[in-house]
């Protein structure tokens, strides 16, 4: 059974995943734009409003289900169209507008530790002990958000599709290297449900865990200290 402030968390996360998944999409199509790319802006995702990037599942059912696992809360947006074939330099602009969304959310997670760090150096001392209660608040929402969006950001480097760490290693692979790659990208998905769902539950073993621990954990140790 869950508690009120259990189910208070779960929402703050939703809300907070969807947001930051939103500004995640709306980066890769900004980043396309700029790059000669207008096939997102056309389809009117250069928006904050997040109706036009809120994928059901991705955004809202997946991480639903991870809150309440109690486990590191993944979520995908709708992907943000673009045309490859209208960025002035393909090969290297293909990186770039994949990195555009992970690079997103570790501005996001920065912008976040500088406002709670602003918040308890010069709000909280001038206000005093009366508003402990309302800072505890903001403290874990703030927090949250950091960590949300670091998760978002290093599990999206992974390079396995439909992730943009994908859209980041292959044009950068050339000849046997590449056809090897684009072999191993058909079982992405067993690949990932396998490493997300059967390997802890299983055997325990997480290996998402580990590296998610070992990147956006220590990241946010040092955002945070």
């Amino acid at each position: 059974m869950y508690s009120l402030s259990d189910i208070a968390g779960i929402a703050i996360s939703l809300v907070l995943v969807m947001f930051s998944a939103t500004l995640h999409e709306v980066a890769h199509g900004y980043a396309a734009y700029r790059l000669g790319d207008p096939t997102a802006k056309m389809a009117g995702r250069l928006t904050l409003n997040p109706k036009a990037h809120i994928d059901p599942t991705g955004s809202v059912v997946l991480p639903l289900i991870m809150a309440i696992a109690g486990g590191p809360i993944f979520a995908f947006a709708k992907p943000v169209p673009y045309n490859p074939n209208n960025l002035r330099n393909p090969v290297r602009d293909e990186v770039i507008v994949a990195f555009a969304g992970p690079a997103c959310n570790i501005a996001q997670a920065a912008v976040g530790a500088v406002v709670l760090r602003l918040l308890w150096r010069y709000a909280y001392p001038a206000v005093g002990a009366d508003a402990s209660v309302v800072f505890a608040y903001i403290a874990y929402i703030l927090g949250s958000y950091i960590y949300i969006n670091l998760q978002l950001a290093f599990f999206n480097l992974i390079p396995l599709p439909p992730l943009d760490g994908s859209s980041i290693v292959s044009p950068l692979l050339h000849g046997e290297a590449r056809v090897k790659y684009y072999e191993v990208q058909h079982y992405a998905m067993p690949i990932l449900l396998i490493a997300l769902y059967v390997l802890p539950m299983v055997l325990h073993v997480d290996p998402i865990g580990i590296y998610l621990d070992a990147t956006a954990g220590r990241m946010f140790d040092l955002m945070m200290g």
